[in-house]
């Protein structure tokens, strides 16, 4: 096997980890179905990471990076608060339905088993998601579009509503899209 750059390994691993947890009813993700899978041995999977833990924190910040990444994206291309919203909302579901492996991870489903201060870090991401919502629907309180005492239980709902859609299509088997009528729902979200 000819010799990878650094980090091209380490990404591999996790795009293999990402892969395996599309398939929830499948093998169990253990560092030696991992290994065998990236096609390497266990010890070498530990000169990468150090635990299992951490594979799977590599991959939170892989998520975490892509997420508030594109967020700042909308938030800087656009200057309408309601659109940001609504623009957020939408790249979330998309996310998540390009990476289903990715949404175990997103919806805690992937990490019952594993260290808690992944989930803490989840429900931290969580937090930022609302965050988000809630910047956004400030601008769009200020620009008119949405009363100000509404901003809060308005951003609780835009999240909401995006870990719902999450939730469901992970727990159908990645049948249900995330998308699926989200066009419709996001306008009544608007309003």
């Amino acid at each position: 096997m000819a010799s990878s750059k650094p980090g091209e390994r380490k990404l591999q691993i996790l795009q293999t980890l990402a892969v395996m947890l599309e398939h929830p009813k499948g093998e169990k993700v253990t560092t030696a179905a991992l290994a065998a899978r990236v096609e390497v041995s266990e010890a070498a999977l530990y000169r990468h990471f150090a635990s299992k833990a951490q594979m799977f924190e590599g991959l939170i910040e892989f998520i975490e990076a892509s997420i508030f990444g594109l967020i700042n994206q909308i938030s800087e291309s656009q200057d309408d608060g309601m659109q940001q919203t609504q623009s957020i909302c939408n790249m979330l579901l998309n996310f998540a339905e390009r990476n289903p492996g990715m949404t175990r991870v997103l919806i805690g489903d992937a990490l019952v088993n594993e260290d808690e201060r992944l989930q803490t870090r989840m429900n931290q991401l969580a937090d930022r998601l609302e965050m988000a919502f809630r910047q956004s629907l400030r601008l769009a309180a200020s620009q008119g579009r949405v009363p100000e005492e509404e901003v809060s239980a308005r951003a609780s709902l835009w999240c909401s509503f995006v870990m719902g859609r999450w939730l469901r299509f992970a727990k159908t088997g990645f049948k249900l899209l995330p998308t699926d009528q989200a066009a419709l729902q996001i306008a009544l979200l608007s309003h």
